[in-house]
């Protein structure tokens, strides 16, 4: 992609998904690479990472990029990670799983496809 840095930077963020929580907050969201959910791993350490539910909210947390247009950056560390979800709250985190929820490909989809 060739043009300014803040042109690209504004392209991505329109291509970006949005979602807006019960707040009126709108959550831009970023999908996360293979590179961010290993330095999620990281930031959780050995036994958060192990922890399923904690996990899956540290997911939900990291895939904001933004909030009303201010830039969110990824947590680092475990008390980033829940100071964003306390940030987020309730309203943000369920926003944010049905925007993905949405995303995700169900079953069915993932059989067709395996079966091409």
């Amino acid at each position: 992609m060739t043009g300014a840095p803040s042109a690209r930077v504004n392209a991505a963020a329109q291509a970006a998904p949005c979602v807006t929580d019960t707040h009126g907050r709108r959550l831009q969201l970023r999908k996360l690479t293979a590179l961010d959910k290993l330095r999620l791993f990281k930031a959780a350490g050995p036994v958060l990472a192990q922890n399923q539910s904690w996990l899956g909210m540290a997911v939900l947390a990291a895939s904001v990029a933004a909030i009303d247009d201010i830039p969110v950056p990824a947590p680092a560390s475990e008390q980033q990670v829940e100071a964003l979800v306390g940030r987020l709250g309730d309203a943000g985190i369920a926003a944010i799983g049905a925007a993905l929820a949405e995303t995700q490909p169900s079953a069915a989809e993932v059989a067709a496809i395996a079966g091409n």
